[in-house]
């Protein structure tokens, strides 16, 4: 590889680098609300729900199983959101996989100008659609946690 290529090869890894990130910052973005909900309101009603469990006239057990049912709620809401985002992670991790696949058959077939260009445009198209994708993903754990 000569040293012009590898300087091509750097530049593009650093841009989609700087694209992958650009994902991760949306989805935290967009998750924020989200996440204030589970981590606020179902944690606060979580921990007032647990206080009333302990009361002596129960058992050890009793008071054990009163706050583990207490965390249900905040469990499953965070079940619920790790379930989605995974999802997200593995659909857009497919997309960049097939994005590297014909990369490697360009530069197999030794079409390698353009080769680069082309990886470049797709890893930004598969993110741009993961971007896009974001807002119905939140839609839904919105819905499903009950968040207006």
């Amino acid at each position: 590889m000569d040293h012009i290529a590898a300087a091509e090869e750097r530049l593009v890894s650093e841009r989609l680098r700087r694209k992958l990130n650009e994902v991760n910052v949306e989805a935290q973005n967009q998750l924020s609300g989200i996440q204030d909900h589970v981590n606020f309101t179902l944690q606060k009603a979580y921990f007032r729900c647990a206080e009333e469990c302990f009361d002596r006239r129960r058992s050890q057990e009793e008071i054990n199983n009163c706050v583990e049912n207490c965390s249900v709620p905040v469990v499953n809401a965070n079940n619920l959101v790790q379930n989605e985002m995974n999802r997200f992670q593995e659909m857009l991790q497919r997309s960049l996989m097939v994005c590297q696949d014909k990369f490697e058959a360009a530069k197999l077939q030794q079409h390698k100008t353009g080769a680069m260009h082309d990886l470049e445009s797709c890893v930004e198209k598969s993110i741009n659609d993961g971007i896009q994708l974001l807002p119905h993903v939140v839609d839904r754990l919105k819905a499903t946690l009950s968040i207006n």
